[in-house]
């Protein structure tokens, strides 16, 4: 009787976590170096816009001595600072007026710019292109060309000088970045939708309503916290119309006034700026994703 005995030729040793030792430490040094790359740079660019606030609020926090010391960190942690800024005179109406402002003059940009854009959008009509380019357009005026007959009119005829409607009145009839902004956005979304919609019997209003606006969502985000930006930082239209008015005041113009009342108070004058920069940080952080997504996709089609 003859055994036979196989035998098996050796084969390529496999990659992975198998293969040559050196080669994977090789590999995972370089992976750790390119990673350590990449987050330095992040850390650096981050530190870059985090220091101006990190500086801001410390100053915030510190004694009235100190605060001109030129030191960066507080001895003793003074919060009451915060409730000083809160204490003087006009400060909350500020905030009222800055909150009616910003609020208001949102809810009306985002209420008066959607069928606008909507309509550019999506009808078919003579003299679209037309339109779309004299909204452009307006987009390039510069406001102080018409700052003095604007003001004429809200002054001298409706007597609304003193106040902030000569801002929120005018959101309520579109503004122009707004409607370009979200016109842009609602080209991406697909003509089949409102075909779809219509077929089933929805008027142009109820297509509006119930298939564009939880489509366009983010778009709308983006628009509403763009104008939220730009009334709560607003200083030249406050300057312009409420201010020989303290009462109608908003934070940006007052700050103004806080800051020369406490010029030699710089932990006061830092705890007032963060309290105005507070929302507007506030708002983005929790917006940002839907404001970074229609931010992005209103260049997709144009």
């Amino acid at each position: 009787m003859t055994t036979t005995t196989l035998t098996t030729r050796p084969g390529p040793a496999p990659t992975g976590t198998t293969g040559d030792p050196a080669a994977r430490a090789r590999a995972r040094r370089s992976r750790l170096l390119h990673w350590i790359a990449v987050h330095a740079v992040a850390v650096a660019v981050a530190l870059f816009f985090l220091l101006p606030f990190v500086f801001v609020f410390l100053t915030s926090v510190m004694s009235d001595n100190q605060a001109m010391s030129g030191e960066l960190w507080p001895h003793e942690w003074h919060w009451s600072n915060y409730l000083t800024v809160f204490r003087t005179p006009g400060f909350l109406d500020w905030w009222k007026n800055s909150l009616l402002y910003a609020g208001l003059g949102t809810l009306l940009t985002v209420c008066s710019a959607l069928p606008v854009a909507y309509a550019l959008a999506k009808f078919r009509f003579r003299g679209r292109r037309t339109a779309m380019v004299l909204v452009i357009s307006t987009m390039m005026l510069p406001p102080q060309v018409i700052v003095i007959p604007m003001y004429l009119v809200w002054a001298q005829q409706l007597h609304l000088a003193g106040s902030l409607w000569p801002l929120i009145i005018p959101l309520a009839f579109g503004d122009a970045y707004s409607v370009f902004l979200l016109r842009q956005f609602l080209l991406t979304i697909p003509q089949e939708y409102l075909e779809s919609a219509k077929v089933d019997g929805c008027g142009e209003l109820r297509t509006l309503l119930t298939i564009v606006v939880p489509m366009a969502k983010p778009g709308i985000a983006a628009i509403a916290l763009f104008q939220f930006f730009y009334c709560w930082n607003d200083y030249f239209g406050p300057q312009i119309y409420a201010a020989q008015n303290p009462a109608a005041w908003t934070l940006s113009y007052g700050l103004e006034s806080f800051k020369s009342a406490h010029s030699v108070n710089w932990n006061l004058t830092m705890a007032a700026t963060l309290l105005v920069m507070a929302p507007v940080i506030i708002v983005f952080f929790f917006a940002q994703k839907a404001f970074v997504e229609g931010v992005t996709l209103t260049g997709v089609k144009g």
